[in-house]
């Protein structure tokens, strides 16, 4: 289920349970954002009565009161909706708390935060006794990149988004717009996958390239969102992950650990240089690039040639 749509449900839900009189269709209209957001009074209609089906197939009682002056209202009755108790053992405790752990750095901890806390209130065992137990596992999903929230939310709401974009053989930025579709981190980088309206395809972004703000707006996709959206997959192809053969460059000592750690083969020249064999697939050029004066290709000729000619384009930038 979409993430804008599993919300809208859950405010439609939390209206219908918090209400003490049945609510008419237009009132739920002007009090849930996704509705207000609908102009045209047919689509809302649609919406809403898909909606109201999807919360009974999921097993909420939602009961239909025709009122004194034959306006039709809508509410679900708490004592109709209740969920039997709710108990963790240990490890399901232990589990919730290193979840919350994960967004740290995110403006998210918070919310993390305030979640374990209510299941505390209501009486599940959340101890630290369990948690330590589990000490050892301390996960991290670094979101430090300004952008990183704006398009958590873009992607969340479905909104296009606009920013200027650095490319690794670029000087300067440029100005891409893109329906969003998915953010996923992979070997500490977060990339956005969507679609490049400029170029007309799907395309990867780093966020760590991404110069200024980020701007949105409400406005129809134009492609269709796919339902697996692979996108390790697609930037591993363009850091030569899927290799093909094998290339030979040469490091600086003390630099380019990225690049140590997919080696093979490691031999110390020197105690300037060192020698390596790494995975040479498509896109390797672009990532050894990024590591400037501290790598020197060696072999395949074409990729010293490709790296080259990145390097040049920076340079008459």
């Amino acid at each position: 289920m979409a993430i804008a749509k599993a919300e809208r449900l859950m405010n439609l839900a939390l209206c219908l349970l918090n209400t003490g009189r049945p609510l008419s269709k237009r009132e739920l209209r002007t009090s849930i954002e996704a509705y207000i957001e609908v102009t045209s009074e047919d689509a809302f209609n649609r919406t809403f009565e898909r909606d109201k089906d999807d919360l009974r197939e999921l097993g909420m009682v939602i009961e239909t009161v025709e009122s004194i002056d034959g306006e039709v209202g809508y509410l679900a009755r708490r004592d109709r909706n209740q969920l039997p108790p709710l108990t963790l053992d240990a490890e399901e405790a232990a589990a919730l708390g290193l979840v919350a752990k994960v967004w740290q750095q995110a403006r998210l901890a918070g919310a993390a935060s305030g979640a374990l806390q209510k299941l505390r209130a209501a009486g599940i065992p959340l101890t630290e006794a369990d948690q330590d137990r589990y000490s050892a596992l301390e996960p991290r999903v670094p979101a430090g990149e300004a952008a990183f929230e704006p398009l958590m939310i873009a992607c969340r709401d479905r909104r296009v988004v606009t920013f200027a974009y650095r490319k690794s053989n670029a000087a300067s930025a440029g100005t891409r717009q893109v329906e969003p579709w998915a953010l996923e981190c992979w070997h500490g980088n977060w990339y956005l996958a969507g679609w490049d309206r400029g170029r007309g395809a799907e395309r990867v972004f780093r966020l760590s390239r991404m110069v200024g703000n980020v701007r949105s707006r409400v406005g129809e996709f134009t492609a269709e969102v796919p339902d697996q959206i692979a996108v390790r997959e697609q930037v591993a192809r363009f850091a030569g992950e899927h290799a093909t053969a094998q290339a030979r460059i040469r490091l600086r000592a003390g630099a380019g650990y990225p690049l140590r750690a997919r080696a093979t083969r490691v031999t110390g020249r020197d105690t300037d240089w060192d020698d390596l064999e790494i995975p040479y697939g498509h896109g390797l050029d672009a990532w050894l690039a990024e590591f400037g004066p501290d790598v020197l290709v060696l072999e395949p000729a074409e990729l010293r040639a490709d790296v080259l000619e990145r390097l040049r384009a920076v340079a008459k930038g």
